[in-house]
């Protein structure tokens, strides 16, 4: 199903923040795209666990967000990652995210692929999120992207059955956890 976007006009923050609070959006680039369907159960669990992975890793030295929380990185761009790390405490508004977090992690939906890899890598990306996962609840596989000199480089493919190793932190996930497969099992 394609995303649903608002009538094109380059809408802001501003704009978002007087649409309905029942409705949840994202705009980039000043387009506005509807975050609807609510995801699937796998996706959530998928994403919280990546959550539960990071939390305590991270021993509280960053904060660890999960969506809906809105990440503003400028008036025009808006965005509600799956998992996300902040480390600059600065960057932590009452009511929101302002600027780049360190670490993203998007889990695919079918209705959200495309603007995953494109529009959002890119975003990401411009805005120096220093790396980002795209994570495949159906396909059990993560796509890990690493920042160097500006861009993202060809990304990293590990399957549900490897240890993700995060550039940015110190930190080791089993994806068979976050996948919750049991290997003894298959």
């Amino acid at each position: 199903m394609p995303l649903a976007l608002k009538e094109y006009s380059r809408y802001t923050y501003t704009d978002y923040l007087s649409w309905p609070d029942e409705e949840r959006w994202e705009i980039i680039d000043g387009k506005a795209y509807n975050m609807s369907p609510a995801p699937k159960p796998k996706h959530q669990d998928v994403a919280g666990n990546f959550h539960i992975a990071l939390k305590p890793a991270l021993k509280g030295q960053c904060y660890t967000g999960i969506a809906p929380t809105d990440v503003v990185f400028d008036e025009h761009n808006v965005v509600q990652p799956d998992v996300f790390v902040v480390c600059d405490k600065s960057k932590i508004a009452e009511n929101n995210i302002q600027g780049a977090p360190d670490l993203i992690v998007e889990v695919i939906s079918p209705s959200t692929e495309l603007k995953d890899k494109k529009e959002k890598k890119a975003l990401y990306e411009r805005f120096g999120v220093k790396e980002y996962l795209l994570v495949h609840p159906e396909a059990e596989y993560v796509e890990k992207y690493i920042l160097e000199n500006g861009k993202y480089g060809l990304p990293e493919m590990l399957n549900w059955d490897e240890t993700l190793r995060l550039h940015t932190f110190e930190i080791e996930i089993n994806l068979s956890e976050i996948f919750e497969k049991n290997e003894q099992l298959i």
